[in-house]
């Protein structure tokens, strides 16, 4: 049987729209949207759930206000907390969204940069054939070691998509290179598939020399261009224009989450990769960053 685990985190998000980002000695005027639970985590779940794929969420869920609203958003979701732990809060952001629907992060961390090793004794590894992690879990070199030592148990023929994150630039060289390891997709943007593979080279080289150390396909988003991919050919994936987009949390997360999907269903990664940018079209036309 299919199953993914999706490990990483739950966030609640404060959505402020401003006319622009502020610069340094600014004072912007910024009208508070509301308040979402979210995180690449709880919105590649929520695109997985969307599709009817059997998935488990597998984030820690601390004590504290923030930590207070995700459990009520899961228990109404009727999502199962897998993770209760006790220590901090969750963590939470505030996500400035420009007029064009592009959003910025400011983020105070939580519960979900201190991974232990016992965490996952409340779940069998084994169970599952495919796997999401999250960059946001890999800057924290002592989390990182932990998550990836535990996802060496996994069986040999499951495979893990990585979202690089745009925290990427803060993942130690060494962590990255424990990621690049066979049967690993890597899903970047444009800019963090830098971090994978030197300057200098195009697209097309660095998704090749990635893929010489994972075996496994190269998955980079273009924004409206749509979606790269290489698994042995280059593939160039347009996405649909969309006429009005009210922000763009979660577009990334919704993406990785549509692969998953489809490689679930036993889709060909052509499609999981239309399926991918089909969903994330529809998600940019949400408030909410997850479906």
């Amino acid at each position: 049987m299919n199953k993914t685990l999706v490990i990483g985190a739950a966030f609640v998000d404060v959505i402020v729209d401003v006319p622009k980002l502020p610069k340094t000695g600014d004072d912007i005027p910024g009208n508070l949207k509301s308040y979402v639970v979210g995180g690449s985590a709880f919105n590649v779940f929520g695109t997985l759930k969307h599709e009817k794929i059997n998935t488990d969420l597998f984030v820690p869920v601390g004590e504290g206000n923030y930590a207070n609203q995700i459990k009520e958003k899961m228990r109404e979701l009727k999502i199962p907390i897998k993770l209760p732990v006790r220590g901090n809060d969750n963590g939470w952001d505030i996500s400035f969204i420009e007029p064009g629907g592009e959003r910025s992060f400011l983020t105070i961390q939580g519960i979900e940069q201190d991974w232990k090793t016992e965490w996952f004794k409340t779940i069998n590894i084994n169970e599952y054939k495919y796997f999401y992690l999250s960059g946001y879990e890999m800057e924290n070199e002592n989390a990182a070691k932990v998550i990836l030592k535990e996802l060496q148990k996994r069986i040999p023929e499951s495979l893990l998509l990585f979202d690089a994150s745009p925290r990427i630039s803060s993942i130690s060289k060494t962590i990255i290179q424990k990621i690049m390891k066979k049967n690993v997709i890597i899903n970047c943007n444009k800019e963090e598939v830098n971090y994978f593979m030197p300057k200098g080279h195009s697209l097309e080289e660095k998704a090749r020399r990635i893929y010489t150390k994972t075996e496994s396909p190269v998955i980079v988003t273009l924004g409206s261009n749509g979606s790269y991919y290489y698994d042995g050919n280059d593939h160039i994936i347009p996405s649909e224009k969309k006429d009005k987009i009210i922000n763009t949390i979660g577009a990334g997360d919704t993406h990785c989450g549509g692969i998953l999907a489809g490689l679930n269903k036993n889709m060909s990664l052509k499609d999981s990769v239309i399926l991918a940018n089909r969903l994330s079209g529809l998600v940019v036309e949400k408030e909410s960053g997850s479906l």
